[in-house]
């Protein structure tokens, strides 16, 4: 009777209650990867389950999008994640396939370096790439806005962060899944303003 009650209940639900009920299944997902991407050695096998899940499907539902080698030419960048991020990784195969440079550092604390780079915690993500002039990228920040602000970077500027781990974010794709997001512009003097926002998937690329 009680599983009858539940079905008949979710089978009744308003437009809106369904939108709380996806809203919150996008939430699950990037609360579930981001518990893979910072475990500890220890559980790198439950990491991995989580994360070969979250790749095999991204990869057998999403196109790879189109990238341009040319975009971020003659740049490179030094990256500092854990170990066991797999959306690290693909998010540093996003930049490379636009031309970035990369040199990763697999690091046992991750938030030492975002705090020896200004990156304020409600700004944080995953991991944080620091390019050979300085300038701070935290977290999934799509090639093509790292591009953009390297081009006329604000005088005030200390970089871009996309806080948490969007769904659908360059390197957190997933079943052509997409949550809005902002990326946001990291000042010098600890300041924050938006600098993009970000309303669909076709916006990144």
């Amino acid at each position: 009777m009680t599983v009858f009650k539940i079905e008949s209940s979710y089978v009744s639900t308003s437009n809106s209650q369904s939108s709380k009920l996806l809203r919150s299944t996008l939430i699950l997902f990037a609360a579930s990867s981001l518990f893979a991407c910072s475990q500890p050695e220890s559980s790198a096998s439950t990491a991995s389950t989580v994360k070969a899940e979250h790749h095999t499907t991204a990869t057998s539902v999403m196109s790879k999008p189109v990238s341009n080698p040319d975009l971020l030419k003659n740049i490179s960048a030094t990256v500092y994640k854990d170990v066991n991020c797999g959306c690290c990784k693909d998010w540093i195969s996003h930049a490379e396939d636009n031309g970035l440079g990369t040199t990763a550092h697999d690091v046992a604390d991750v938030a030492l370096f975002k705090d020896r780079y200004g990156v304020p915690s409600e700004m944080r993500s995953c991991h944080t790439a620091i390019t050979t002039d300085g300038y701070v990228f935290e977290g999934h920040v799509p090639a093509k806005y790292m591009a953009q602000f390297l081009e006329n970077p604000p005088v005030q500027a200390l970089g871009l962060a996309v806080p948490g781990m969007p769904v659908g974010s360059p390197g957190m794709e997933y079943q052509n899944k997409f949550a809005p997001y902002q990326i946001m512009q990291l000042n010098k003097d600890g300041t924050t303003q938006v600098y993009a926002d970000i309303e669909s998937t076709e916006q990144q690329l």
